[in-house]
């Protein structure tokens, strides 16, 4: 949309009735602010564009404070993950060791077994032979 301003031609894409008018500039961080005098009320617009300044304010603060929220959130879920971690690790060490341990003694019980059977079938066979 371009408006003649002052004898300028501008592309307004915000534009007040009272004769207030802002243009995107190259640098999008800044906006330009013409004010047409003839049609303007400047008391009712500088209030406006001051409340429009402290609801931009108000909005910016409340995404930091969102932002410092989740921040501490996940930080504190890191924390959490790194004791269960550790945690795991520690029962998957004793596990292992427990596993050691057993492991050893079903081999004896597992030879001893055989031993067993190997005589029972050795005492059969003598004891069918006759």
């Amino acid at each position: 949309m371009a408006s003649t301003q002052g004898g300028a031609l501008f592309g307004a894409p915000y534009r007040s009735r009272e004769g207030l008018s802002t243009r995107p500039v190259s640098n999008s961080n800044e906006v330009q602010v013409q004010i047409d005098p003839v049609h303007a009320d400047l008391d009712q617009e500088i209030v406006g564009l001051h409340r429009k300044v402290k609801q931009l304010k108000n909005v910016a603060q409340e995404i930091g404070s969102e932002a410092k929220y989740h921040n501490d959130f996940i930080a504190q879920l890191q924390m959490t993950l790194l004791k269960a971690q550790a945690g795991v690790k520690n029962n998957v060490r004793r596990l292992n060791m427990s596993i050691i341990q057993q492991g050893s003694n079903n081999v004896l019980h597992v030879v001893l077994f055989c031993l067993f059977l190997f005589f029972v079938v050795y005492l059969l066979a003598k004891f069918f032979r006759r």
